[in-house]
């Protein structure tokens, strides 16, 4: 029998997929979306064609009411949830002197707040019979991002309470994790820059940017029986970009700091 996930935010971008990789992988899926409904329904249909069975379901992750009515009917229609993906998220690209208080408290509502609601919900449904739950984090959960500042302070906080929900919930056999991408070609990041694949690429070590396939990959590996001793961590699907530290680059005829020079 196919188990049960939610995915928010899937109605595009990473969220969308994460739940094509569920599907592949033998998931039925709960589509949540915010505000974009015709892209759940697409979501949704390919999951369809991928052999899952889905759900659109609307919800404001940042409203208790509206996360309260969405898994009362995820009850209703699949009686059980196995899997949560936090993924829903919004950011503000601007800088810290001139950041709004609306802004900071939109990105948090979402981000951090919604996170909470959506855990805590998911893991009163799984407690008893278990279950996974994984955040989509980011890079700056490790390094923070100029411009960004409410943005990476919720990713930050969205660490923490992946640790602090492993601790609380193992108990109940419901494991904690958080998938942190890096640069990930999808819609959003092609409208910061239009070569964003040749920017961001040749900073990675591994000389490209990611896909979201990458990320689903993860994700459906940490959801798995794979993964069953692992909770509390987090997972940076980065090609090593934000693990790198600055370092200065031997122009030709140096030598690189910290290496010995040949005999």
């Amino acid at each position: 029998m196919a188990k049960i996930a939610l995915v928010t935010g899937a109605s595009k971008g990473v969220g969308r997929g994460i739940a094509y990789g569920l599907a592949a992988d033998g998931w039925d899926v709960f589509v949540n979306f915010g505000y974009d409904e015709a892209g759940a329904h697409e979501t949704a249909a390919r999951v369809r064609e991928l052999g899952g069975r889905a759900w659109v379901i609307q919800a404001d992750v940042g409203s208790s009411r509206q996360v309260r009515a969405m898994f009362e009917q995820v009850q209703a229609e699949a009686g059980a949830l196995d899997l949560l993906v936090n993924n829903a998220g919004v950011q503000t690209w601007c800088s810290l002197l001139d950041l709004q208080e609306a802004d900071w408290d939109r990105v948090h509502s979402t981000n951090l707040k919604g996170a909470f609601l959506c855990t805590q919900a998911a893991a009163r449904m799984m407690r008893g019979r278990g279950g996974v739950i994984i955040n989509i984090g980011s890079g700056c959960n490790k390094v923070p991002f100029p411009y960004l500042v409410d943005y990476t302070a919720s990713k930050g906080g969205l660490d923490n309470l992946t640790m602090s929900a492993a601790v609380e919930l193992g108990p109940y056999g419901i494991r904690v994790n958080c998938v942190a991408p890096g640069a990930i070609l999808i819609e959003r990041t092609l409208q910061e820059t239009p070569d964003y694949a040749e920017v961001w690429g040749s900073l990675a070590p591994l000389r490209r940017v990611g896909t979201v396939e990458d990320v689903a990959h993860a994700v459906v590996f940490l959801a798995s029986d794979k993964a069953s001793f692992i909770t509390g961590q987090t997972l940076y699907v980065d090609g090593g970009l934000f693990t790198q530290a600055p370092w200065p680059q031997p122009r030709e005829g140096e030598i690189a700091y910290g290496v010995n020079k040949p005999q």
